[in-house]
Order: structure tokens, then sequence, then C-alpha cells
């Protein structure tokens, strides 16, 4: 199936983006990370500790894009120094802005995350936001130079699912970037359902790390992530408000 899918000059075959957190084990991430065929994974620059006898990144396969994000961080100026960071401990230049303020609903301060994607961008970060599903915000963070637009389903760790669904829509069919839906997803039947409607990708993590059985449910996850493209890709038939006959209802034999 040709179906590139291209970021930062990275091409993908996977469309399913993964974390590092809540796991019971460490020593667990990439046993999930080969169940899950992902190629993208984010962690923490706070979880990152090369001093540490279990440093998080020694356990992320060389293959894997690392995606630092900013977590922990309430403005702009914060988010930058992070990602600076990050590049500076040998991460990369991909990074996840995250500006979190609210610290009941952990949502993203978009207008602080516009600021903080437009200086990375110039300095030649592949810059992905978590946003709150907005048009006008995903318009201004393509135009400060982001790669793709991160918006939250539901709020982080919840395992709620689409809550957002219908504006995702509207940032899927209008904004000309790839758009990562992040956040929220508990079941791979919501997984599935976002890459129905055209999302480029999904992120999640809590709804693995936190299951009875990661590893199963990593390839759950991967399975449902590859049908919702295909489905998407083969075009749903259209939804009808009364029955249609699959077979005539002239020319029986008697």
């Amino acid at each position: 199936m040709q179906d590139p899918f291209v970021i930062g000059g990275i091409p993908l075959s996977s469309r399913l983006f993964i974390g590092t957190g809540k796991y019971s084990r460490n020593t667990l991430i990439p046993e999930v990370i080969a169940r899950s065929g992902s190629q993208v994974i984010t962690v923490a620059l706070r979880r990152v500790d090369p001093e540490s006898n279990d440093n998080i990144v020694a356990h992320i396969p060389s293959h894997m894009t690392l995606l630092p994000n900013t977590s922990g961080a309430r403005t702009a100026e914060e988010a930058v120094r992070i990602a600076r960071l990050a590049r500076a401990a040998g991460l990369g230049n991909w990074v996840k802005i995250e500006v979190i303020n609210d610290q009941k609903y952990l949502l993203p301060d978009n207008m602080e995350t516009v600021k903080a994607t437009e200086i990375l961008a110039a300095e030649g970060f592949v810059v992905l936001p978590y946003m709150s599903p907005d048009l006008s915000t995903a318009i201004r963070l393509k135009a400060a130079g982001a790669a793709a637009v991160m918006p939250l389903g539901a709020p982080i760790g919840s395992n709620r699912g689409l809550q957002t669904k219908e504006l995702l829509r509207i940032l899927i069919a209008e904004v000309d970037l790839p758009v990562i839906v992040d956040a929220g997803i508990g079941r791979p039947s919501e997984a599935a359902e976002a890459m129905e409607m055209g999302a480029s990708a999904v992120l999640l993590n809590t709804a693995i790390a936190t299951a009875h059985d990661p590893l199963l449910m990593a390839e759950a996850f991967r399975e449902a992530v590859t049908a919702g493209r295909k489905a998407y890709l083969a075009g749903l038939g259209p939804v009808e408000e009364a029955a249609t006959a699959s077979s005539p209802l002239t020319g029986f034999l008697f």
C-alpha cells in the first residue's frame, strides 16, 4: 500500500506514536515498541538522567525517532529552554511542545504554544505542538513553522476517547498539515475512528501503559491504526437515514 507519511524529512511506515510514562517497569518499553511497530516515541526531558542506572533513554532502541516533550513548561520561554536542553543533551531536533498552566485538566495554552513554535521552528527544530483543537490556532501554528499539529482528543491520561471529534474533523479538513490526535484515546476502536476520520497519526501512552497486558494492547493499537487508515483510504460508504437493500428487490424466483 503506497501511503507515504513524512515528518521532518523522515519517512514513517507507522502512524502510531507512543510514550514512555506510567509503565510498571522501564524494561517493558522496548517490548512495547516492538509489538506496537511504532517508530516515534515521546519522552519528558525531566525523566532523562544520564547518570541514573535506569535512564529512560537507555531503554529506547536506537532506530526510534525521539520526540522530547516540554512537559512542565508553563510559558513559551520555559518550553524553548527545555527544547534547547533536550537538543544539547543529544536527543535530536524533534520536539513536542507542551505549555500547560491549567493543573486540573492539563489543557494546553494555545497562545504560548504558538510563540514557542515560532521560536523553535526558526532554530531548525521539527516542532509538533500539542494544542486544544482550534482552527485559528492551527492556522497560526502552520504559519509559525509547525511540522504537524497535535490536537487533544480528551484530557491527558483520561482514556475518555474522542471528546473533541467535531473539532478534530474541522482541523483535518481545513489545515494543510499532518493532524496527529494526541491525548485521551483509551481504546483501539477510538484510534481506528480517528484514523478513519483522516487523522495522519495518533499518539497515546496511558491506554497501553495502564492496560492489564500492555504488550497485547500495543498490538491491538497497531492493528487498529492500520485498519483505520486503510478504511480512510478505501473511502467509507455513505450514511443513510433509511434502509437500502443490499440485493435488488425485483426478479424473485418462484
